[in-house]
Parts: structure tokens; C-alpha cells; sequence
């Protein structure tokens, strides 16, 4: 049976695979024309700075929806061969930072990223294994009407049973040690959240990555949508809880490029 005709079950696991945003009203009244394009974009706001010990506060922690919510990961500032990190430390765990924005896909974004202990049992393709070290996710207001009618239909059913403006597209970049760098596929939950493997081989190694998000999101959504829709919400995330290992990651850098 299609997925999309468990409500509750495709919800949990919508969000699951995703991550937690809020409500954002108002938030696209404002001018997407071709002037505001050619302005820099707006700043994402730093994890966090070496004067304070706390994440910034633009940046919104949040776990499992549901009774059987998992613990959550640890996310916490370190400092990493010279410069300030986020390390997210997953314990059979989920957990993500959600950072609201609001535009048209900038140029670039940008990080840099380093794995320690990877998710050895991990697996993309499967329920099972959907799990990651480490991954930063861009979210999309793609319009409802280029969403295949089920997915559209359990899209709608997922908001009223949890509540929350569960996004419509999501492009999730990961860290995988399974699958090839350039690999991309469909979430096994839903098909609203797709991911492309950027790293898996190098371990306790920094990488820089720069991608062309709108580029990313016409490759994985491109048949639904010819024109990349606006960003709502960046998300950086680690979890461990269908896996039931332990990772620890780090983070820093994550900027929009003009």
C-alpha cells in the first residue's frame, strides 16, 4: 500500500527524515525580482562565536515528534585545529539545527566538514539504515501544484497530524561511507526529501564543499518543477537512531557564497 494512505506513519517519518520548521508567514512578502537577485544574500547566522559557549539562537534544536521519540543528538561548540566548530555527537539519536532564511537560492553554499567516527552500518536506500553522520539540508516553498497529487495529498495529511509546516522539497547533502560521491536518490520515508553523497572515504580529514544549490535542487526536483523555487529554511542535522550506533562530527563555516 502507498505510504501516502498512513497519514500519521508517513508524517513521523516525513519529519524523521527532514527536519522540524516552523511556521513562517508573512516571510515571502518581499521583493524576489531580479534587483533583490543581484544583491549578496543575506547572512546565515554563525554557529557560534568563542565569546559565548551557547549555539546562536537562530539556530533551533529539535528531535523526534511522538511517543517514540529517540534522545536527541548533542550538538555543542569545539574548537578544531584553530577554528571555532559545531561537533554533533549522535548516541542511537536524532536531532537537527534549523536556521529559517528566506530567498531565492544564492549562488553557493559552503562548508566545511570532518567525520571522526562514521555510521559503519548506515545505508541511504534503506528504512533501516537512513541514518548520517552529518548532513546540511536546504529546504525549498516549492509550489504545491508541481507536487505529484498523492505526495501533495500526504503532504497535507503530515501538517495536520503533527502540526507543523512540514516543507515541501528538501535537498539534503550527506556524508555517507557507502555510497560513491555523486550518488543521489529519494529518501526511503518520502520522496519530498532527496539527498545527493558529497564525502564518505576521509575520515578524520577536513573537506570544503561548495554547491549550486539551485542547480542540485533542478537535478533532484527538476521534473516537477523547471524553475527552482525560493529557500525557506537551511538545517544541519546527525542521526543515529534506526542504525543504533554512535558518530561524532564536526561543522563549520556553512555560508552562502554570492
Amino acid at each position: 500500500m502507498d505510504r501516502a494512505l498512513h497519514p500519521h506513519k508517513f508524517a513521523m517519518h516525513l519529519i524523521c527524515a527532514c527536519v522540524f520548521v516552523t511556521p513562517a508567514s508573512g516571510v515571502f512578502a518581499q521583493n524576489f525580482g531580479p534587483e533583490a537577485v543581484q544583491k549578496p544574500p543575506p547572512a546565515l547566522s554563525p554557529f557560534g562565536t568563542t565569546a559565548s559557549p551557547n549555539i546562536h539562537p537562530a539556530w533551533r534544536l529539535s528531535g523526534l515528534p511522538g511517543q517514540k521519540a529517540a534522545p536527541v543528538t548533542r550538538f555543542e561548540l569545539n574548537t578544531e585545529a584553530g577554528e571555532l566548530a559545531l561537533q554533533l555527537s549522535t548516541d542511537k539519536s536524532y536531532g537537527v539545527l534549523a536556521h529559517n532564511w528566506a530567498g531565492p537560492a544564492p549562488a553557493e553554499l559552503s562548508w566545511r566538514w570532518r567525520v571522526d567516527q562514521p555510521l559503519e552500518r548506515a545505508d541511504l536506500a534503506t528504512k533501516k539504515g537512513d541514518d548520517a553522520a552529518v548532513k546540511v539540508c536546504v529546504m525549498f516553498d516549492q509550489p504545491l501544484a508541481d507536487i505529484p497529487l498523492l505526495q501533495r495529498a500526504a503532504l497535507a495529511l503530515a501538517r495536520t497530524a503533527t502540526g507543523q509546516a512540514v516543507p515541501n522539497a528538501t535537498v539534503c547533502y550527506v556524508w555517507d561511507p557507502r555510497y560513491p560521491a555523486g550518488t543521489s536518490g529519494s529518501n526511503p520515508y518520502s520522496a519530498r526529501v532527496r539527498y545527493i553523497v558529497l564525502d564518505g572515504a576521509q575520515v578524520n580529514q577536513w573537506t570544503t564543499q561548495q554547491r549550486r544549490v539551485s542547480e542540485d535542487f533542478q537535478r533532484l526536483f527538476g521534473s516537477e518543477s523547471p524553475v527552482t523555487p525560493p529557500v525557506i529554511t537551511v538545517a544541519v542535522g546527525a542521526d543515529s537512531d534506526n542504525t543504533q550506533g554512535r558518530s561524532v562530527a564536526y561543522l563549520s563555516q556553512l555560508r552562502w557564497l554570492p
